[in-house]
């Protein structure tokens, strides 16, 4: 289990095709704490560390995540949002992520305002998610605060540091982006749509 809040970026050093797998070979300041069969979240995604090398280490996507995220719009560059497993006796500062996208999400506005950054987002409403007005939401792993909730879509505020030390720093308009709704509010969706 995650909590969205990022531990740090990495960057994507390879990516190497194998069948319908996709490894991915990212450099990142955790990479040398972390253990082979270590789960970790990649923009959201909760992968298995499968390799380990100088200051870097490998993930393999496979086809079933690269359909339902965007990893496979990554390329040799690509920055991405990291965090490890929260410990059994850590702070829960975020909110409960399992590490599970849902779904891709299209960043509809990005503005700067004095001090933060705006962006709004719609998804595809036929699959059934929905955000409620200041419920939670994970973006490319980030837990946020959703506002101005709408049937297919929402918006954030992002503060300065969470600008600076994420790939919102990034994020333009016309970009996708992994979303995880909230695990207790999809559960009281499908109790309460129960036939």
């Amino acid at each position: 289990m995650f909590t969205g809040i990022i531990e740090t970026t990495g960057k994507v050093l390879k990516i190497e095709k194998e069948g319908t797998n996709l490894h991915f070979t990212i450099s990142s300041q955790i990479s040398t704490e972390l253990k082979i069969d270590q789960s970790v979240a990649h923009n959201g995604v909760c992968l298995t560390v499968v390799a380990l090398g100088d200051n870097c280490h490998t993930v393999t996507a496979v086809e079933e995540t690269l359909k339902k995220t965007t990893l496979g719009q990554l390329t040799e560059g690509s920055v991405v949002n990291l965090e490890r497993c929260m410990p059994a006796n850590g702070r829960f500062d975020g909110h409960i992520v399992q590490g599970h996208v849902d779904q891709t999400a299209k960043c509809v506005n990005k503005e700067t305002l004095d001090g933060s950054w705006l962006f709004d987002f719609e998804y595809d409403d036929a699959i059934g998610n929905i955000t409620v007005e200041k419920g939670s939401i994970c973006i490319d792993g980030v837990s946020l605060t959703c506002f101005k909730s709408g049937k297919n879509n929402f918006s954030v505020t992002i503060i300065p540091y969470t600008y600076e030390h994420t790939g919102f720093q990034h994020l333009e308009s016309g970009d996708e982006v992994n979303l995880e709704f909230d695990i207790i509010g999809k559960y009281v969706s499908k109790l309460l749509n129960k036939n």
